[in-house]
C-alpha cells in the first residue's frame, strides 16, 4: 500500500496525504454483516462526558467482524473491504456452510485465497490455530488472552506480534509496544501481520478532516485560565507547565502509574518501558 501525495492548491491540501485505496475490491458492504452505530459524543448512559474532546463526524454504519472464527471453519475470501471503525482493512470470507463473515484482513490478503481455522492447518498468512502449535519466531495477530474469548491484541493497521518461546501450558510473546507477555498456549492467533501498514504515515492536514473522523478540538491546559485547569493562569503567560504536570481533575499525568488491575501483572515478563530505562 502507498501514500497518496496532492498537489498544494489550497493551504490545507498543502502536505496532506492519504491512503492508497487500490487493495480494496468493493466499496459495497454485506448489508446483512452491519449494524446502526449511534453516535454517543464521548457520553456514558448518564450522558456524562467519559471521552473528551469526541462529536460528530460522518454518519457510519458498524461492521459485524467475527474475531472468534469456530475451529474446523474453511474459508474463502471474496472481498476485502475498507471499515471506516477501524484503521485496519476488513476482508468478507464464506464458509463452506454458506455462512459471511468479516474477519481482519492480513497483510498480503487477496481475495479467492482460502483461510482456515483449526487445530493444525498450514502457517500461512490468514490461518488461524492455537499458540501451542505455532512455530517459535512466528508473525502472529488476534491474539486471544483468553481461550475461547476471540482476538484482543494486536488488531490495527500494521500491527504484528511475534511468538518468542514455549514454557509448559504458557507462551511467551512480544507485543507490538515491547511487552512480552505469557499467553495460554490454548488461546488462538492468527498467522501474519495486520495489514494497512503505512497508515501511520498519513498526514490529516486539515481541521476539518478531523472533524469528520469525530474528533473535536483540544485546548492546551497551559493556554487556559487557573480556575480550568492546573496548568492555566500565570501573569503575562507561563511557559512550561513546571515539575508536576496533571490532567485538569488534577491527576498526575506523564509517568504516573494508573494501572489499578494488579492480578495479571505476573504475565508480564519485560515491561514495555524496559528498553527505556537502559
Amino acid at each position: 500500500m502507498a501514500i497518496i501525495n496532492y498537489r498544494p492548491t489550497t493551504p490545507g491540501r498543502r502536505g496532506m496525504t492519504s491512503q492508497d485505496n487500490s487493495e480494496i475490491t468493493t466499496k459495497k458492504p454485506l448489508r446483512s454483516l452491519l449494524a446502526v452505530k449511534r453516535q454517543k459524543s464521548g457520553r456514558n448512559n448518564q450522558g456524562r462526558i467519559t471521552t473528551r474532546h469526541r462529536g460528530g463526524g460522518a454518519r457510519k454504519f458498524y461492521r459485524m467482524v467475527n474475531f472468534n472464527l469456530p475451529e474446523g471453519t474453511t474459508a474463502t475470501i471474496e472481498q476485502i473491504e475498507y471499515d471506516p471503525n477501524r484503521s485496519a482493512r476488513i476482508a468478507r470470507i464464506k464458509d463452506t456452510a454458506g455462512t459471511y463473515h468479516y474477519i481482519i484482513a492480513a497483510l498480503g490478503m487477496k481475495a479467492g485465497q482460502k483461510i482456515y481455522s483449526d487445530k493444525q492447518p498450514a502457517i500461512d498468512t490468514g490461518n488461524r490455530l492455537p499458540l501451542k502449535n505455532i512455530p517459535t519466531g512466528s508473525i502472529i495477530y488476534g491474539i486471544e488472552l483468553q481461550p475461547g474469548r476471540g482476538a484482543q491484541l494486536v488488531r490495527s493497521a500494521g500491527n504484528k506480534a511475534q511468538l518468542m518461546a514455549k514454557e509448559g501450558s504458557n507462551v511467551q510473546v512480544r507485543l507490538p509496544s515491547g511487552e512480552v507477555r505469557m499467553v495460554n498456549s490454548e488461546c488462538m492467533a492468527s498467522i501474519g501481520a495486520v495489514g494497512n501498514e503505512k497508515h501511520q504515515n498519513i498526514k490529516v492536514g486539515k481541521a476539518g478532516r478531523s472533524r469528520r473522523k469525530g474528533i473535536r478540538p483540544t485546548v492546551r491546559g497551559i493556554a487556559m485560565n487557573a480556575a480550568d485547569h492546573p496548568h492555566g493562569g500565570g501573569d503575562g503567560g507561563a511557559h512550561g507547565i513546571g515539575r508536576n504536570p496533571r490532567t485538569p481533575w488534577g491527576q498526575p499525568t506523564l509517568g504516573f502509574k494508573t494501572r489499578r488491575r494488579k492480578t495479571t501483572t505476573k504475565f508480564i515478563v519485560r515491561g514495555r518501558h524496559a528498553a527505556k530505562r537502559k
